[in-house]
C-alpha cells in the first residue's frame, strides 16, 4: 500500500536493496541541489522504529510515524525532494529503484562488513526482485536503473533524466527507457 504524495512538492524515492548505491547517488543528488531525507538516518536519530530486531540485525520502523515526520520535513517548498532508503516506495508514489546484479551486491556488501546472514538475505531479496515488485504494487510510476558496475556519478545522469521527464509532463520517453522488468537475476541465486 502506497501512503501517497500528499504535498504540493515533489517527492520521488530512491529505493533498492541495500548495496545497490542508493546513498553514494543521494549524495551526489544533493550536491546537484535536491532536498535529500535519509530515511534511514531519520528513523534511527528521532526513534521512528517500534522495536530492534535483534535476529535480523535491523530497526522495524513505524511507517505511521514516519510519513508523518517526513510531511512535515518536506513541508510546503516547491521542488524536489528525494527520500533515500530501501522504503522509500513506502512512503512516495513515483520511485527509481536502483538494481545490481547479485554477484556484484554480493561483494559490495561483504565490503560493508555485513553477516553471512544479511548478506544473502539481500542477495536473495535481489535476486527475486522483492523491492521492485513491492514498488510496482504500490507506486503510480516506478522507474528501474542498473547500477552493477557503474559510478554513482553515471547513475546520477540517469536520474537526473527521469527527473527531467517527470517535470516535464511527459515521461513517456523516459519512462521506455527505464521501464520496471528489464533485469532478470533470477538464475543468480547461489
Amino acid at each position: 500500500m502506497s501512503i501517497g504524495v500528499i504535498f504540493s512538492n515533489m517527492i520521488i524515492g530512491l529505493t533498492g536493496t541495500p548495496g545497490t548505491g542508493k546513498t553514494s547517488v543521494s549524495r551526489l543528488l544533493q550536491e546537484n541541489g535536491y532536498n535529500v531525507l535519509y530515511l534511514t538516518d531519520l528513523i534511527k536519530d528521532e526513534c521512528l522504529y517500534s522495536e530492534v530486531d535483534e535476529g535480523r540485525d535491523t530497526l522495524v520502523a513505524d511507517m505511521d510515524r514516519v510519513f508523518s515526520r517526513v510531511c512535515e520535513l518536506a513541508g510546503d517548498d516547491e521542488g524536489v525532494n528525494i527520500i533515500d532508503s530501501h522504503m522509500a516506495h513506502h512512503i512516495a508514489d513515483v520511485v527509481i529503484v536502483l538494481r545490481t546484479a547479485p554477484s556484484d551486491l554480493r561483494e559490495r556488501l561483504k565490503m560493508r562488513d555485513y553477516s553471512d546472514a544479511k548478506i544473502e538475505e539481500n542477495v536473495e531479496a535481489e535476486c527475486l526482485d522483492v523491492i521492485l515488485v513491492e514498488s510496482v504494487e504500490w507506486c503510480r510510476k516506478v522507474y528501474e536503473l542498473d547500477t552493477t558496475g557503474r559510478m554513482a556519478e553515471d547513475v546520477v545522469t540517469d536520474v537526473e533524466e527521469i527527473i527531467s521527464g517527470i517535470l516535464s509532463g511527459d515521461d513517456s520517453e523516459v519512462y521506455q527507457k527505464y521501464m520496471p522488468g528489464s533485469f532478470d537475476w533470477s538464475g543468480e541465486i547461489f
